[in-house]
């Protein structure tokens, strides 16, 4: 608990075009990993376009570690099909926390990530002020696969107890 600088919500959204691995469709879940911990969302049987819109909470220690987003389709009788995984770091977003805004009216833009080869952004990565809170909305492209992309967002929740930021 000592080394705990607070709780990462990551709200898993939607994937979008996400590629087939059944006959037409897929049963696609979401698997989030950073460092020893592994939380996932539940399946969604036959689309390509699930709409998950599920609460995983990390407890952060180590910021600089990187979070690991794979897609599984769920089969059955045999091992889930991998359909494709994204890495990004928490950094940029922790930079804005950390700069202990107040105030701001809602939807005020605080920093923008702009997609790169060092990322797997799909598009611009907007961190800004929501009805108090400072949020990032993240669009992943999956990398090893042939389509899709995850959009995800990000809100902290600070820990009476813990380091904090």
């Amino acid at each position: 608990m000592e080394n705990l600088l607070g709780l990462l919500r990551v709200r898993v959204k939607r994937g979008v075009n996400l590629a087939v691995r059944d006959v037409r469709s897929s049963d696609p879940y979401a698997v989030i990993k950073m460092g020893k911990q592994k939380l996932k969302t539940h399946v969604m049987k036959k689309n390509v376009n699930p709409e998950w819109n599920e609460d995983l909470t990390l407890s952060i220690s180590d910021p600089n570690l990187p979070i690991k987003l794979t897609v599984y389709d769920h089969d059955t009788f045999s091992k889930d099909d991998k359909m494709g995984d994204a890495e990004f770091t928490i950094n940029p977003y922790l930079e804005a926390l950390r700069m202990h805004l107040e105030g701001l009216p809602s939807g005020t833009i605080i920093s923008r990530v702009q997609p790169s080869r060092q990322n797997c952004l799909a598009e611009e990565s907007c961190i800004f002020w929501n009805d108090g809170r400072v949020v990032q909305d993240i669009c992943l492209r999956l990398r090893n696969v042939e389509c899709g992309e995850v959009e995800l967002q990000l809100q902290w929740i600070d820990l009476p107890g813990s380091k904090g930021l």
